[in-house]
C-alpha cells in the first residue's frame, strides 16, 4: 500500500480524530485551572488563602521525610594547655595519618602530595577546603580539611556525623583511629634494642631477621609461645579486672647454642616492640635499677640473659648490704654487685610491676636448676619454654631456611641421626653455611653427625 493511500484508511483517520479531541480537552482543562485559580485569587479573601497554603505545606512537612541533625567534632592542630602555651595537637597528626590511608585520589578535586620525613615514601592528603567520607560499621563519618583564618588562625579538621551516632563516633570510631594509625607506625618503623649505660638507656637499631617462620625450634612449643603472646594482647581488661598488671614472663632455658636469643628477636618482630637488654653487671644500686626499669615504656621487651649468673639465693635478702654473687663456672664470670633479687622481684610482681603496660619480660638461662625458686616461682616467670637440641621439624626448617627445599635424599639418612646424636640448631646451621651447594652442605652435615654419634658411642665405652 503506497503513503497516500495509507493516509486515507479509516484507522489512521480515527486516530486522528481522538487526538484531536485529547489536545482539545487537555486546553480546556488547562483554561479551567487558569480560570479557577484566578478566581481563587479574586473571590476568596487573602487570609483565607493563606489559611489553605500554610495547611498545604503543613500536609508536605508531615509527609516528606525531616533532615536529620547533625553533629560536628573539631579537630585542631594545636591546642591550648593550662599554661597558656600552644602545643601541637597528637590527635590532630593521627587524623592525618589515618585520612591518608583511607583517601581515594581519584574522588578528590586537590590533593596534597608530602614526604613520609625519609623521603622514601610519598603521602597524599586532603588540600584545604576539600571533603572525604569513612565508613565505619555501616555509618558515614565525613571529614573536612579546614584551613585557619587570619594570621594566627590554626589548620582543623572537622568529623560531621548524624547527631543520633555521637555515641558511637566518640566511643568506638575516634579510639579506633588512634589504634588504626598506632598499629601502622608499628609496623613501618624500625625496631630498636636499647642497652643501659648507668642509670640511662642507649639504642641502636635492631635489624635481626629472625622470625617465628624461620625459627628452628620444636614445632608444638612454638605454637605454644604464639599462642601465649596472642592471648596476653588481647587480655588487657581481663588483667584490669582481675588487679594485675598487664605484663608477661617467660623463662627460656637450655643448652647454649639452641636458639634462645633468635626467639627473643623473633618475639619482637612479632610484636614489633622495641627490646631492653639489661645488663645487671652495670647496675650497681637497686635505686639505679628502679630507674632504668620505670624508664622503659609500654610495649617494651625487657631481657636479662643468663639470668643464672646474676644472683645466689643470699641476694634475696633485704637490699640494704651491698651483696656479692659469685660463681666459679665456665660460663658466668665472677661479679659483684651492689643489687638485690628482691629489687628485681619488686619490678616483676611486686609494687613497681604497675609502672608500665602491655610489657614482655624474658629471662635466658643454660642452668633452670640453678636459679633462685624466687624466680621461678608461678606469675613472675609466667610461661617456662625448654629450647633443646635439634630434632627432625627444626632441621626441615633449617634446610628450607637454607636452601628452600623440603625433600632430598640424604634427608632419610640425617633423620635417624638427629634422633641419635644431641647436637643444637647452631652446630647444624654452622654445617649448612659452609657450601652454597645443598648436596655438598648435607653430605658434610651427614659427615659431622656420623663423627660425632661415634664419638659419644667412644666415650660411652670409655
Amino acid at each position: 500500500m503506497d503513503p497516500p493511500s495509507a493516509l486515507a484508511s479509516p484507522s489512521y483517520v480515527k486516530l486522528v480524530d481522538t487526538y484531536k479531541r485529547a489536545a482539545g480537552t487537555a486546553a480546556s482543562v488547562t483554561a479551567y485551572a487558569v480560570l479557577a485559580r484566578g478566581m481563587a485569587r479574586e473571590l476568596l479573601p487573602h487570609d483565607l488563602c493563606a489559611l489553605v497554603s500554610w495547611g498545604a505545606s503543613l500536609v508536605r512537612a508531615r509527609l516528606e521525610t525531616p533532615p536529620a541533625e547533625r553533629c560536628t567534632v573539631v579537630v585542631r592542630r594545636l591546642e591550648d594547655d593550662p599554661s597558656n602555651c600552644e602545643r601541637y595537637n597528637a590527635f590532630y597528626i593521627d587524623v592525618h595519618d589515618y585520612l591518608a590511608t583511607r583517601i581515594d585520589p581519584r574522588s578528590m578535586r586537590r590533593l596534597c602530595l608530602s614526604g613520609d620525613g625519609g623521603g622514601a615514601r610519598k603521602v597524599v592528603s586532603m588540600d584545604h577546603g576539600d571533603s572525604m567520607t569513612d565508613l565505619f560499621e555501616g555509618v558515614k563519618f565525613t571529614w573536612k580539611s579546614v584551613a585557619g583564618e587570619g594570621p594566627d588562625g590554626v589548620d582543623s579538621f572537622e568529623l560531621s556525623f548524624d547527631a543520633e551516632h555521637t555515641d558511637m563516633a566518640l566511643a568506638s570510631y575516634v579510639p579506633s583511629i588512634t589504634a588504626a594509625v598506632e598499629q601502622a607506625r608499628s609496623l613501618n618503623c624500625a625496631l630498636r634494642i636499647f642497652m643501659n649505660e648507668g642509670a640511662s638507656w642507649r639504642g641502636i637499631s635492631h635489624h635481626h631477621p629472625a622470625t617465628f617462620g624461620t625459627l628452628a625450634m620444636d614445632p608444638p612449643t612454638k605454637q605454644a609461645v604464639i599462642a601465649d603472646i596472642d592471648r596476653f594482647l588481647k587480655r588487657k581488661e581481663y588483667y584490669r579486672r582481675i588487679g594485675k598488671a598487664w605484663k608477661r614472663g617467660y623463662l627460656l632455658y637450655g643448652p647454649p647454642g639452641t636458639g634462645k636469643s633468635s626467639l627473643v628477636a623473633a618475639v619482637a618482630n612479632y610484636l614489633r616492640f622495641n627490646l631492653y637488654d639489661l645488663d645487671l653487671a652495670e647496675v650497681r644500686y637497686n635505686s639505679m635499677l628502679q630507674r632504668l626499669l620505670i624508664g622503659m615504656p609500654n610495649k617494651s621487651i625487657l631481657v636479662i640473659e643468663d639470668i643464672d649468673c646474676c644472683f645466689t639465693a643470699a641476694s634475696r635478702e633485704d637490699g640494704k648490704t651491698p651483696v656479692t654473687a659469685e660463681y666459679d663456672s665456665d660460663d658466668c664470670s665472677n661479679t659483684q654487685q651492689n643489687i638485690t633479687l628482691s629489687g628485681l622481684l619488686n619490678f616483676i610482681d611486686g609494687l613497681w610491676s604497675t609502672s608500665g603496660e602491655e610489657r614482655i619480660i624474658i629471662f635466658t638461662t643454660n642452668y633452670k636448676d640453678r636459679l633462685d625458686q624466687a624466680l621461678l616461682r608461678p606469675g613472675r616467670m609466667d610461661m617456662h619454654v625448654y629450647m633443646g637440641y635439634c630434632g627432625w621439624e627444626a632441621f626441615k626448617t633449617l634446610a628450607r631456611n637454607y636452601f628452600l627445599v623440603d625433600d632430598h635424599p640424604l634427608f632419610q639418612e640425617i633423620q635417624g641421626l638427629l634422633a641419635q646424636v644431641e647436637v643444637t640448631p647452631a652446630q647444624v646451621s654452622e654445617m649448612l653455611l659452609r657450601s652454597e651447594d645443598v648436596d655438598v652442605a648435607l653430605q658434610g652435615l651427614m659427615e659431622f653427625l656420623t663423627t660425632k654419634m661415634q664419638g659419644e658411642i667412644d666415650a660411652g665405652k670409655a
